[in-house]
């Protein structure tokens, strides 16, 4: 026999003077897609509020907003005193530090989250409740919440290390393939003064085995570059004719060897 649902929280449903409800600090620094704001205010306005924001009481006449922050500020947009709220029951109430971390999840969380506002609300939350705690509430692992944070994600002892030793982009993917500081900091001095295309392979080998030594991996990046560079011999008649061919595209006969070769093997792939 399966077991009856619960609800987590319980709530009932009120009017109160909108310039009761306090948003926390940190869902007030999160961007709010004006356009958004005001389609939003629109619908409202034509249908009414259909799904009232969720409130926790702080005192007499203050309300924390646990969720609805879009919707708030579309209320406001309309120049609304008061609004239908769910509050939440004194029995199911949140302690503070969990009710801001509630908070700042629910407001961020909409079904509509392109790319751009994942890695917004991936590197908000990593501000405000850490990287592990971020991870969670997005439901992602940590290895994709880093590839949302991006360098921003990256600790400020390894921040320090770029450009002087290493790219940008290079430290992203170190600390996404390994994220442990001494271990990093360990692999930069090791690859820093490496050629950057050597050392762009050496990533590459890198995030194949993390666990290889250096020394393999620098034989395996090696041996990548040098796949990449393949001679041949041509006829005095072939030479001649890649020559010509490359003048009357005004590319060198190297890149125009090399568009011939690409052109091949794409072709015979289908």
């Amino acid at each position: 026999m399966s077991r009856k649902y619960k609800p987590i929280i319980t709530y009932r449903l009120r009017e109160i003077p909108i310039k009761q409800i306090k948003v926390w600090k940190e869902a007030q620094a999160r961007k709010l897609d004006r356009e958004g704001i005001s389609e939003l205010a629109k619908s409202i306005k034509n249908e009414g509020l259909l799904n009232p924001p969720l409130v926790q009481k702080e005192s007499k006449n203050s309300y924390l907003l646990m969720s609805g922050q879009r919707r708030l500020a579309a209320m406001k947009l309309l120049g609304a005193k008061k609004i239908p709220v769910h509050l939440i029951s004194k029995k199911t109430e949140y302690d503070l530090e969990n009710a801001k971390a509630a908070s700042v999840v629910e407001n961020i969380h909409r079904s509509d989250m392109n790319h751009k506002d994942i890695a917004e609300a991936c590197k908000f939350l990593n501000q405000q409740v850490g990287k592990s705690a971020a991870a969670k509430s997005m439901g992602m692992s940590m290895s994709t919440l880093k590839k949302y944070l991006g360098f921003a994600g990256v600790p400020d002892s390894l921040k320090s290390l770029v450009p002087e030793m290493i790219t940008r982009d290079e430290m992203t993917k170190l600390y996404i393939i390994m994220p442990n500081i001494p271990k990093v900091q360990k692999i930069v001095q090791k690859i820093s003064k490496i050629d950057p295309k050597l050392r762009k392979k050496y990533i590459t080998a890198l995030i194949r085995s993390p666990k290889s030594s250096h020394e393999k991996l620098l034989q395996r990046a090696k041996a990548m570059q040098i796949k990449q560079n393949i001679s041949f011999h041509l006829s005095k008649t072939m030479a001649k004719k890649l020559a010509s061919e490359s003048n009357k595209r005004e590319i060198t006969p190297d890149e125009m060897a090399g568009k011939i070769i690409f052109d091949y093997i794409k072709h015979k792939k289908r």
